[in-house]
């Protein structure tokens, strides 16, 4: 289990499921999509339309792609924006 990231503040968070250990299943606010007290993730970073996360729960840490915003193309958000070298 990894420690929390020095970047981890409770005052930078976001509501999404992780992919890791998925502990809002059965959260009647989190199925419902709503914002929850409980099932919160760590927004470490932001670029552009992705969030860099880590759950405070199992501490896993990924990175979610919102599609929002025209900072990255479509061909960069699905191939993660590698260049051809």
């Amino acid at each position: 289990m990894l420690p929390l990231d020095p970047q981890a503040d409770v005052g930078r968070r976001a509501w999404v499921t992780c992919p890791n250990c998925a502990d809002n299943r059965g959260c009647a606010s989190c199925e419902q999509r709503r914002s929850c007290s409980e099932h919160w993730r760590y927004l470490l970073a932001t670029t552009g339309s992705l969030l860099h996360l880590q759950c405070p729960s199992c501490t896993h840490v990924w990175t979610h792609e919102t599609g929002f915003g025209a900072t990255r193309s479509w061909w960069d958000r699905i191939t993660g924006g590698r260049s051809k070298r």
